[in-house]
């Protein structure tokens, strides 16, 4: 019962993190997604005119500004009214902002287990285990020599950020129609897959 306890206990940041993302990708709270949305493209397009340097030093400065500004404003207003109210971002310096042993060794473990499947597979890929699914990669990294060519690392994290704070909506709204259109492609590719591993010596059929 105890160790049921504490599991639930580790995995409680993750969750809230993943309930909050969700929320933000779903746009529950029209604000708060607006205000990331807005920050995080203010900073890709920032750094598409600047250095990464210029842009953190750029950063920090205005934060600075911002705190140090309002903690002379403080000051000087107990000063005047003659009270003892302390230092203005006291709660935020008592807060506890550390990592326990257990969230770092959970996250640490999960760390471990993306990074291993990710070698596995490709291990898989490059050493060719299955030569459909070999093929299928060489073809999507010939697309990516292409979509390289006509957009930089920039450009592209952009368009991803735009699209992770759209598509997730639309298809909310119209998952009926989206699936539907899905659903012939996918049956599309596996007759297209399928013809190739009739007529690609050595490739081999996936169990269903």
């Amino acid at each position: 019962m105890q160790a049921s306890a504490d599991s639930t206990k580790m995995e409680s940041p993750w969750s809230v993190w993943k309930c909050q993302a969700m929320d933000l990708l779903y746009w529950r709270d029209v604000k708060q997604t607006g205000a990331v949305l807005g920050s995080l493209l203010l900073l890709l397009f920032s750094l598409t005119q600047f250095s990464v340097v210029s842009v953190v030093a750029y950063l920090a400065l205005a934060a600075l500004s911002a705190t140090i500004s309002f903690r002379v404003y403080k000051s000087v207003l107990q000063a005047v009214q003659k009270t003892d109210e302390g230092h203005p971002f006291k709660s935020y310096l008592e807060a506890e902002v550390c990592l326990s042993q257990e969230q770092m060794q959970n996250y640490a473990e999960k760390a471990q287990y993306y990074i291993n499947s990710t070698v596995k597979e490709l291990r898989k890929l490059f050493l060719v285990q299955d030569l459909v699914d070999s093929l299928k990669f060489a073809v999507l990294m010939w697309l990516l020599t292409y979509v390289g060519a006509l957009f930089n690392g920039l450009t592209l994290l952009i368009l991803a950020v735009v699209s992770m704070f759209s598509v997730p909506v639309v298809y909310e709204k119209y998952q009926t129609q989206i699936d539907q259109y899905l659903g012939l492609v996918r049956t599309h590719v596996s007759c297209v897959v399928a013809k190739i591993q009739e007529k690609v010596p050595g490739a081999k059929r996936k169990a269903e």
